[in-house]
């Protein structure tokens, strides 16, 4: 919990400054820290893989990552925020109230996590990330598919299933980190605990945003 709770506290921290720090000539319109984001995420995608592959460096990855994506996230929801006003606040208190009921339907057991669900969701990813890999090659050529980025029903529906998915990805994070307490993991795990969830808490916080601006849209 310790570690969690100071990967958040970095993430926001960062968020924090690279809010203030983007200026907004005029109403509705700001400067987009373009390199700031691409750096931001560069940085978070070799943290993750790196950790993926080497559990104990988590413990001085995620710190990294932590402050890396708190870049990308200030800068992106000082973006939403500036063409949505209030945007920012509800994507926070929905992505709180998931984080609080998934704990809570995890505690209770009324959500379990097997082997089978834990295949499932995990194929569930790699077919995402498939799919998106893609959409972004064709998007280079003009031709993304149009519910990715519009308001129509079949653009709201999937982002309510991939926020689902990202959802349910807590209860597969509560999973991990209360085995490793179970089995008395090194005190490596605790940090890689942390930070797989410090990951779905941010995939989670952007697909609600993401979410919400169709809806407004």
């Amino acid at each position: 919990a310790s570690a969690t709770l100071l990967l958040l506290l970095l993430l926001i921290a960062s968020a924090g400054v690279t809010w203030m720090s983007i200026s907004e000539p005029t109403p509705g319109v700001v400067t987009f820290p373009v390199g700031w984001v691409i750096g931001g995420l560069i940085i978070g995608l070799i943290c993750a893989m790196v950790s993926m592959f080497k559990p104990p460096l988590a413990r001085f990855l995620s710190p990294v990552y932590a402050i890396a994506e708190g870049v990308v996230v200030g800068a992106l929801s000082r973006a939403y925020e500036a063409q949505y006003n209030g945007i920012v606040l509800q994507a926070v208190g929905a992505t709180l109230g998931v984080f609080v009921m998934m704990l809570v339907l995890y505690r209770t057991r009324i959500i379990k996590v097997t082997e089978r669900s834990r295949r499932i969701v995990m194929g569930m990813m790699m077919g995402l990330m498939g799919f998106y890999l893609i959409s972004f090659i064709f998007g280079m050529f003009g031709a993304m598919p149009s519910f990715l980025t519009d308001s129509s029903p079949l653009g709201i529906l999937f982002s309510v299933f991939v926020a689902g998915l990202a959802a349910y990805n807590l209860a597969l994070d509560f999973d991990m980190i209360e085995w490793g307490e179970r089995n008395k993991m090194p005190a490596y795990m605790e940090w890689y605990g942390a930070f797989g969830l410090t990951v779905t808490l941010v995939w989670l916080y952007f697909e609600v945003l993401r979410l919400l601006s169709l809806l407004r849209g």
